[in-house]
């Protein structure tokens, strides 16, 4: 048998997917489990958008697109920036990508050798420390915690910026916590890191339109930081799309450039009809999007009031996204049946085996305390997953 290179070695199964099988596993094999793991709307992709595909197919849009993207979903994406955001992108500044994965994919792989650091804060999404290492740069993290919000200030940036700091990447809302950044927090960040021409700030801005907390706010309006600020987003989540795989960037030319040239070589373009369901998707979409995030605010607020009456689980509020991010290390050291919890993993499997609830441990995110809890499913799944969570939890001595 040969030898697998070092690169796939040093590259982690993403926990989500992990915790998402195990929960299909035991579900095929007849358990009545539930699963709070993906990051996935469970609405189906509204009509207008899947009629704009049929469409699509129906017009013969079945050869190969731009690598970049078709000149009409650029054209959606720019207004959608100027519109809900007052940003100036031309199509140069674009790149179309199969899914905002691929597209955080393309812009690290664009932009690091090895040993750049890259700052990134505590909690992070799954996989921003696994593309990071792809491209052979330096994690540098910086922590949070439950009482702040699980969010970083801006003194706690600028202590972490050496010679060697090449880009931030963070998100607002945030995945995991639900967190979200007000306009005075990014105006921090923005004096900081316009002191530093050098560093790429990379925004992942995939749950902006499930923001519970007012206006959207992206660290990209601040003029000081012109040239510097890589948006990345997508209509998985504001359209329920997840598996259209359509992510997007709007970045200065020369990395939008860098991106087309690393996707031309490894995926060219993303699907054609998907391409053309995204157009319909950031043409027609709004009234979807509007209902659908007044249905994960309701739930946020269900779950959160259920999670209250568990004990020792320490919450915030996240004002955005569709998970709740609670601190359950006051678990940690307690026994069942003579097995320990040592930390959110083991807490987990636990809830899994004897709940058959499917979450996952706040490990993959880079805060052991905690464990993620996605709340994009039915109410009643909701009320008798946290029913069996705390039953679960009541059993630990």
């Amino acid at each position: 048998m040969g030898k697998l290179s070092k690169r796939i070695e040093n590259l982690s199964e993403s926990q989500t997917i992990a915790m998402a099988r195990l929960s299909r596993e035991l579900k095929e094999s007849g358990q009545d489990v539930i699963s709070l793991s993906l990051g996935e709307p469970d609405f189906i992709t509204p009509e207008v958008i899947r009629e704009g595909a049929k469409k699509a197919i129906d017009d013969g849009f079945t050869h190969y697109p731009p690598i970049a993207g078709f000149a009409d979903l650029k054209a959606a994406i720019i207004k959608k920036f100027k519109v809900e955001n007052n940003l100036d992108f031309g199509p140069e500044n674009i790149v179309v990508s199969t899914g905002a994965k691929q597209s955080i994919a393309n812009v690290l792989l664009s932009l690091i050798d090895p040993g750049d650091e890259i700052l990134v804060p505590i909690p992070y999404w799954v996989s921003y420390t696994q593309l990071i290492n792809l491209s052979e740069g330096k994690p540098i993290f910086i922590p949070s915690d439950v009482e702040h919000d699980y969010k970083i200030t801006a003194e706690q940036l600028e202590k972490a910026i050496t010679p060697k700091s090449k880009m931030l990447i963070f998100s607002s809302p945030c995945n995991p916590s639900g967190s979200v950044y007000t306009k005075e927090e990014l105006q921090a960040f923005a004096a900081v890191l316009a002191k530093h021409k050098n560093i790429v700030i990379l925004s992942d801005e995939i749950y902006e339109h499930i923001n519970f907390s007012g206006k959207h706010e992206s660290i990209s309006q601040f003029e000081e930081l012109k040239d510097q600020v890589v948006i990345v987003n997508g209509v998985s989540k504001a359209y329920a799309m997840t598996g259209w795989r359509i992510g997007y960037i709007g970045a200065p030319s020369w990395i939008a450039d860098a991106c087309n040239k690393i996707q031309g070589q490894f995926t060219s373009a993303a699907s054609s009809i998907s391409q053309k369901a995204a157009t319909s998707a950031l043409n027609d979409g709004e009234t979807f999007r509007t209902e659908m995030k007044s249905n994960f605010l309701r739930r946020r607020d269900l779950m959160l009031d259920l999670l209250r009456e568990i004990p020792g689980m320490k919450l915030n509020i996240p004002q955005g996204a569709f998970y709740i991010f609670p601190d359950i290390s006051s678990y940690f050291g307690k026994k069942h049946n003579g097995t320990v919890v040592k930390n959110s993993s083991d807490l987990c499997m636990y809830i899994l085996e004897k709940g058959l609830v499917g979450l996952v441990p706040g490990e993959a995110f880079g805060e052991p305390r905690c464990l993620r809890i996605s709340y994009a499913a039915a109410d009643e799944q909701l009320v008798e997953a946290a029913k069996r969570i705390k039953h679960c939890l009541a059993e630990l001595k």
